[in-house]
């Protein structure tokens, strides 16, 4: 972990350092996302976040799919029969 001290421009601007860019694989141009909890920021590479969405999806994805199988394909349950006939 490393602490550096930034200063916020006029604009509400700031700059990361370099030695903390480089480690980070930060370049210009990249889309970085900030986010804010209680007084506390965090700043992460639009890719990385997007990336660990996906990952934490593919659960949910699986598990919707699941469920509905398991609800459509349950022949005892004639209501969604009835439902699709209309």
């Amino acid at each position: 972990m490393q602490i550096k001290t930034v200063k916020v421009s006029e604009k509400g601007q700031i700059a990361i350092p370099q030695e903390i860019r480089d480690q980070m694989n930060i370049e210009r141009g990249d889309e970085l996302v900030l986010l804010q909890l209680g007084g506390k920021l965090l700043l992460e590479k639009q890719q990385r976040v997007a990336k660990k969405m996906e990952d934490d999806f593919k659960d949910v994805l699986k598990f919707s799919e699941k469920s509905l199988k398991e609800v459509w394909d349950n022949k005892s349950d004639d209501i969604w029969s009835a439902y699709l006939r209309k």
